[in-house]
Parts: structure tokens; sequence; C-alpha cells
């Protein structure tokens, strides 16, 4: 009874594990990108840097920027080359060097021989890892085990999304399934974590997946009804001109509508099925229309605060358009009318359309499957109940009794 109880205890955190190595060790079929042949992806340190070919017009800065490195990694590891860094007049793209600064870099050589150093970028993966690892001691440090296993489950969602959605779409494989099939699966996986093999498990992805399909399905309606094409999504066009003219981007724009929403969904569902628990639990004689009343009751109050999140997540990042639409004087009525504010339009109210189904949803699949265990539990004692006042009241035969003394 001991191994299985401390089995069922720690199976699920196990199992997460287990799938993280899996993952990580899983080959996406992109690893070795012709592009990259013969070359060294390495750090290196600046030294010294010359602009004197930079022509500098205003805030744009174009040409080139030389510079020399020490080499810090890779086959060329101790050397000190030259380096150019190109501009292409975009502050959004170009990057400037000082002194002193770790930029990753993209080494092309013959053998021996070094033919050029292309600067990359600024070499950023120590302070992201660092912040990561702060991310990560904060939780377990708040929130215990229940933390560890939320990184597990973040970690999942990254594996996931890098190491099995993205090489899918890139295989011309039908957008809208993988995305249902992956965030089916992410949504079990995360609230198993968080309930372990228990009826709320059940109940709560039954309603965050109910709600991801009403989200899927009005996504793909409106889209069409919209008339929007998935080239709004940014960089997509950069995959047809690299060889992927084949991928259907109205369909990845289709399915990145409920995954966004998929997270705030899980969320909902959780706080709904942890309320309805709660509230069976204080009272375990209530039916499954009262409980399911008090966790859409829970789920109104929920449901304001998640839509306005869903709203500042998407918005958060066209702060610098809506200040050019503002600052050039555009009427409302065009930025409405708009293809890519029309698709952020679209993302943002399906989204929160799901997040209003969900909490009836979810409400409802509590209240069924939470409270049934407790009618079952009473039915057995009951029943229970009523053999042994059954068996104490039957009377007794004297000729038995007389047949036993005579023995």
């Amino acid at each position: 009874m001991k191994i299985s109880g401390i089995w069922k205890k720690y199976s699920v955190s196990l199992l997460a594990i287990l799938m993280i190595v899996i993952l990580i060790f899983l080959p996406t079929g992109y690893e070795d990108a012709a592009i990259y042949e013969g070359t060294d992806r390495v750090r290196v340190k600046v030294l010294e840097t010359d602009e004197s070919t930079v022509i500098s017009t205003g805030l744009i800065q174009s040409g080139e920027q030389r510079c020399k490195v020490e080499i810090l990694d890779g086959l060329f590891k101790g050397q000190t080359a030259e380096a150019t860094n190109m501009l292409n007049g975009s502050l959004e793209q170009d990057k400037i060097y000082e002194v002193g600064d770790i930029s990753h870099v993209v080494i092309s050589y013959d053998g021996d021989g070094i033919l050029s150093i292309i600067m990359s970028d600024h070499y950023r993966l120590d302070k992201e890892l660092l912040l990561a690892g702060i991310f990560v001691v904060l939780l377990i440090l708040f929130a215990g085990k229940t933390g560890l296993r939320a990184v597990f489950a973040f970690a999942i969602t990254i594996l996931m999304i890098w190491k099995i959605m993205v090489p899918a779409y890139l295989r011309g494989m039908n957008p809208i399934w993988v995305g249902l099939g992956i965030t089916t699966f992410l949504t079990f996986m995360v609230i198993l974590l968080v309930y372990g093999y228990a009826r709320r498990t059940l109940a709560a992805v039954s309603g965050a997946m109910l709600g991801m399909l009403v989200t899927c399905v009005l996504g793909i309606f409106f889209t069409d009804l919209f008339k929007i094409h998935g080239a709004v999504m940014p960089y997509s066009e950069s995959l047809l001109y690299a060889g992927y003219q084949n991928l259907n981007l109205t369909q990845i724009f289709m399915s990145g509508i409920f995954i966004g929403a998929s997270g705030a969904m899980i969320d909902l569902a959780v706080d709904i099925t942890s309320a309805v628990h709660e509230v069976v639990g204080k009272k375990p004689d209530i039916s499954w229309k009262e409980a399911s009343i008090s966790g859409m009751n829970v789920g109104r109050a929920a449901m304001g605060t998640m839509t306005t999140t869903l709203l500042l997540a998407y918005s958060g990042g066209y702060i610098a358009l809506l200040m050019v639409f503002m600052a050039q004087g555009t009427p409302l009525t065009n930025i409405l009318n708009y293809k890519y504010v029309a698709a952020e339009i679209l993302d943002t109210i399906i989204g929160s359309i799901g997040l209003v189904t969900v909490a009836p949803f979810t409400a409802l699949t509590s209240g069924l499957l939470l409270t049934r265990r407790h009618r079952k539990a009473e039915a057995s004692v009951s029943v229970s109940e009523e053999t042994v006042s059954q068996s104490q009241e039957i009377p007794s035969n004297p000729v038995l009794e007389g047949e036993k003394a005579e023995d």
C-alpha cells in the first residue's frame, strides 16, 4: 500500500519529467539547415570598432560597421579576426556594437581558414537563463510543490510548440487539427499536474476544451467573413519566400486564435472547478444543479477580469501602431477597417467569447462530475445500513433453534 501510495503521489511529476526529456531529445528535422553548412555559430568579444563606412541619415544608419573581435568558442577559439556588422537602415533590425560587447556571430570557414564573420546580434542567452532561473526559484519558493509542477507544465508547453507544432506546420500538416490536438494534450497535462488523477481533472479539461472548440469554430467562420489572410501575421511572408509556398497561412492564423486564448481558458476552468470542489466538500449533499450554479457565480466574477486580461495581452504590442494612427489623425472608421487591425479585433473578441463559454461549460461539468461521487458514496452507505437493519430484524426460527439444542 505504501509503494502504491507513493507511486500515485509522484507518478504525475515523473510522467512530466519523462516527457520533458523525450521532447528535449526529439529531433525537429530542421536542425541542419543548408544555409548553415560550413559555418560555426559562436560568441565573440568586441575589441575594436570602425564606423568609417557607416552612413548616417538622421536616425537611420546604413552601410557596415567593422569590428575586431576575439572568438570565445568553437573551432577558432582564442583567435582574433575582423567581423562585419551589416546595417540595413532599419531601427527594428539594426544594432551597433561597442568595445567590450559580447556578440553572437556566424563564422564561414574553409578547412582551417576563416572566410568571413557576420555579426548576428548581441549575446543574450546568459541573461535569458538568469531571468528564467529567477522565475523558477520564485515560483517554487512561493508555491512549493505546486510551483514545481507549474515549471514542468511551462517547460512541456514550450517544447511541444517548438518540437512538434512548428515542425508540423512547416511540413504542411493541417494547422487547425494539429493546433487542436496539441492544445488538447497540453490542457490535459497542465490540469493533471495541478489536480493529479482526480475527477476535477476531467471536469476542468472538459470545460476548457468545449470552450476551445467554440473558439475554433467561430474563428474559422469569422476569419472567412472578415476576409482576413494569414499574411497579416508578422514575418509570415518570409516563409513563402523561403520555399514554403504551399503553407496555408490563413489556417495557421485561424489556429492561432484558439491557441492564443487557450491559456486563459485553462486558468478559468481550473478556478471554477476548484470553487465547485470546495463547495461540494463543505456541503456533500448538494445537488449537481446547485453546485453548477455556484460554479457559474464564480465564473461571472472571473469573466470580467479574464476578458480584460486577454484584451491587454493582445493590444499591448500594438501601442506604437496606435500612436502612429493618432499622430496622423487617422479616422477611427479607417483604423477599424484596416486588415491587421481587424485581425487583432477578431483575435480579441473571439478569444473573449471562448472565455465566456468556458464558464458555463466548466460549471456544468464540475457540477455533474464532482457531485456524482458523493451520491455514489451516500448510496453505498445507505444500502449497507439497510442490509444491516434488515438482518437485525429477521425473526428467529424456533424449529431451527430446537434442532440446534438437540444437537
